[in-house]
């Protein structure tokens, strides 16, 4: 079997177990070296691969007790089962075991020492399992046939949701309608919100009733309702599925179109920006820092109040990309604006945005990209509610693992914790600045930087991040203690159940001198994980308002210094050109 194949092999097994994916399987061991491999050192890290295999651990998983490091105990560490003692792989502080861990001994390991559970779940049993939510924002100027279809989908959902879910529903045209789920048997009553004002989180809260919980839930505004606080009861907006399921199902049948009349030569009036507003204000007031999902089905673009992305005039048609690069958009920036400022407070509470466009024309998804990004959310675009796109790809939202559990969390936050030799760039992928700082922040940054965490508000088995590292040793230097570097994922979030869980997942990878071990490096090299990686930093380039022109030259430039350091080839004969077997 030929080198190539055999870390073939030993990359997918990795994946397999950890669900990392590295560019270069042996690490250059300076930084001169490690700048002239051209693609930088990454990981790519997918916090919910799927594990059949993986132990329930319930209890909380052992931290490093000097407090700037608190990397968790796992099977690269140094044990000394005598002395009841442990040696922190990332910054050799010698630790203790708890108390319960006295009768552990070479024969009788924890798993977390165990070398196959170098990723492992802890569920956290002191949290508070608390509900998922999922809050529903309807587009109702839609055709008779579209709206019958999406209806007959959200009936379906609800038989798909987890039994204590919370389920809310919000509709709009020219107005916006928040609708009691909590009411009287028979009798359907809703909140009207005017369709071209702004609202804050504040009049939201006040003009629902949802302000000044009374006796000791707190006051307006206080984080309640977050992960192992006192649950807040569920208000009469956002109910218990098995509570409000046959009202629900009523009212979804009953939903008519918009009533506003639309005259000849005009679009329907569609507040779009402020449903999402009201949406955000909703969750942030009842439910702050705790799971939940914004679910919006858009039928087309919004078309008058904050977050307006063309006029009513069917005349006027919506901005086009011509219009974008010649700057004549006269809605875009400040539409633009406005749903990062919604995707921002959504985010700041633990909340995701999905978005579900079913149009034959443009429904202004680039203005309210962000919304998704950022949140961690789904976007699906499709031609209609009725098509078999968009039921499909509803449906597989709700999708189960073999054990019957949602294939979804809420909430996450990943930490990256690494070897003193490393530093971290940065990150690349669905997620926002955690805003932790430490001594192994690189000033080199790469997508999201200057942290050492992220937050995503919604994970699934597929959601990977790019996480970027830079190696700090100096030329010469001697190849560090051990001869490997180390990298841990700390990832804690909300699982469907409600509960609380940490993944830990640690990896090692050994340092290479670049004078005597640049065979094994190169041969060491993840072409998949590089494409996706440069992929990646193409795209953040781009959307960065880089110049498209200048990313293609970066890529172009890239492309050929890879070219140059790896390739065999004879000067002045194009034919004579080689990459080896992993390159290509």
């Amino acid at each position: 079997m030929s080198a190539a194949q055999t870390y073939q092999d030993y990359i997918q097994t990795q994946e397999d177990r950890d669900g990392v994916r590295l560019t270069w399987n042996v690490w250059p061991s300076s930084r001169q070296e490690a700048t002239r491999m051209v693609v930088p050192l990454a990981a790519l890290y997918t916090p919910l691969k799927e594990r059949t295999d993986l132990p329930a651990i319930q209890y909380d998983p052992v931290m490093c007790l000097r407090q700037t490091c608190k990397a968790i105990l796992n099977p690269m560490c140094q044990v000394d089962f005598r002395a009841k003692l442990w040696v922190c792989n990332f910054c050799f502080n010698r630790n203790n075991f708890p108390p319960q861990y006295s009768a552990i001994s070479e024969q009788n390991q924890p798993a977390e020492l165990i070398p196959q559970f170098s990723t492992l779940e802890y569920t956290i049993t002191r949290f508070q399992a608390v509900p998922s939510i999922f809050l529903m924002v309807v587009d109702t100027c839609v055709d008779e046939d579209e709206l019958r279809a999406l209806k007959e989908s959200l009936q379906m959902s609800l038989s798909l949701l987890p039994p204590n879910a919370l389920i809310g529903l919000i509709t709009y045209g020219k107005m916006i309608q928040v609708h009691e789920l909590g009411g009287c048997e028979g009798i359907s009553r809703s909140y009207v919100f005017s369709g071209t004002k702004d609202y804050t989180a504040k009049q939201v809260q006040d003009m629902l009733g949802l302000g000044g919980a009374a006796g000791p839930q707190g006051a307006p505004g206080q984080k309640i309702g977050g992960l192992g606080s006192k649950p807040q009861p569920a208000n009469k907006f956002l109910q218990p599925i098995h509570k409000c399921d046959m009202s629900l199902t009523d009212m979804l049948g009953e939903l008519q179109r918009d009533p506003w009349p639309v005259n000849t030569g005009k679009r329907p009036l569609r507040s779009t920006g402020v449903a999402l507003s009201i949406a955000v204000g909703l969750l942030e007031s009842s439910y702050p820092n705790c799971g939940g999902r914004i679910m919006s089905f858009i039928g087309g673009a919004c078309s008058q109040g904050p977050g307006q992305v063309v006029d009513d005039e069917l005349k006027d048609p919506i901005r086009s990309h011509h219009n974008i690069e010649k700057e004549d958009v006269k809605f875009m920036k400040k539409a633009t604006k406005h749903y990062e400022t919604l995707a921002k407070r959504a985010t700041d509470n633990g909340h995701a945005i999905d978005m579900y466009s079913c149009a034959l024309d443009q429904t202004g998804l680039m203005e309210m990209k962000s919304c998704c990004n950022l949140t961690g959310g789904h976007m699906v675009m499709g031609d209609s509610f009725n098509s078999a796109l968009f039921k499909q790809t509803f449906q597989r939202v709700f999708a189960k693992d073999p054990k019957g559990e949602f294939k979804m969390a809420f909430n996450a936050t990943m930490e990256v914790k690494c070897s003193r030799e490393l530093k971290i760039s940065g990150a690349i992928g669905p997620c926002i600045s955690g805003g932790k700082k430490d001594g192994s922040i690189s000033e080199a940054e790469i997508g999201i930087g200057n942290t050492t965490s992220w937050k995503s508000c919604a994970l699934n088995p597929s959601s990977t991040l790019a996480v970027f590292f830079e190696v700090t040793t100096q030329q010469g230097a001697p190849i560090p203690q051990g001869g490997r570097g180390f990298l841990q994922f700390v990832t804690s979030y909300q699982h469907a159940s409600g509960q609380r869980r940490v993944r830990v997942t640690t990896v090692a990878r050994n340092w290479g001198d670049p004078a005597t071990a640049m065979p094994h490096i190169a041969a060491s090299f993840d072409q998949e994980a590089a494409a996706v990686v440069m992929a990646r930093m193409a795209a953040w380039k781009a959307d960065s308002k880089e110049e498209g022109a200048d990313v293609l030259r970066w890529v172009d430039r890239t492309l050929i210094r890879l070219c140059q350091k790896f390739g065999e080839y004879v000067k002045d004969s194009s034919d004579s050109f080689r990459l080896p077997e992993n390159f290509s």
